[in-house]
Parts: C-alpha cells; structure tokens; sequence
C-alpha cells in the first residue's frame, strides 16, 4: 500500500480524526530531495500497518502547508491524535525517519 494523498478536503477525517499516528509528508514535484524521499515514504506505508501514511503537495494544499508552518521542503510531520508529536525538514534515511514515529 502507497501513501495516500491528503488535500484540504480529507484532512479533517484522514489526519485529526485518526486511530493511528499519521506520518506527513509535505513536499513538491519540483524538489529534489523530494524525489528521495518519496520511495521512502511509500515503502513505511507498506511496511506498517499500525500507522497512516499521507503525502501532501505544498503546491496543490498550500494552506496546509501555511497550517503546519512548512517553510522547507521535504518536511516530515507525525500527528497523534490531531497533535503533532514530532516534526523534521529536509531528507532523511529510513532509519531516521522510523525514529519520529
């Protein structure tokens, strides 16, 4: 299972209504380090069953981005019970990325 795409309209129910801790990722098709990360992210969100995993395009939301106070991308925000627990710019290894969560 992928990551799935989280827009002002599923926010609400995907992210602060959930069960599960949910790892963001925010980011843009334009950005490099993006690109490296993205893979990452879709592989946890096969690998782990006990949490959500969404993507949000900063370009497509940008008022979730200005919500989370995304200043750089890609930034990696993890929310537990609609409050974020920990938050990280920039790529990151698997391992490090496992570590917010």
């Amino acid at each position: 299972m992928s990551a799935m795409n989280i827009d002002k309209y599923n926010f609400e129910n995907e992210v602060m209504n959930s069960d599960k801790p949910v790892l963001l990722d925010f980011w843009a098709s334009w950005c490099g380090p993006c690109r490296m990360v993205s893979p990452v992210i879709d592989e946890i969100a096969g690998e782990r069953s006990d949490i959500k995993v969404g993507k949000i395009n900063v370009d497509e939301q940008p008022e979730l981005a200005r919500q989370f106070g995304v200043m750089s991308i890609p930034t990696l925000i993890v929310m537990k019970n609609g409050q974020i627990v920990s938050k990280a710019a920039g790529a990151r290894p698997k391992n490090a990325i496992l570590a917010l969560l």
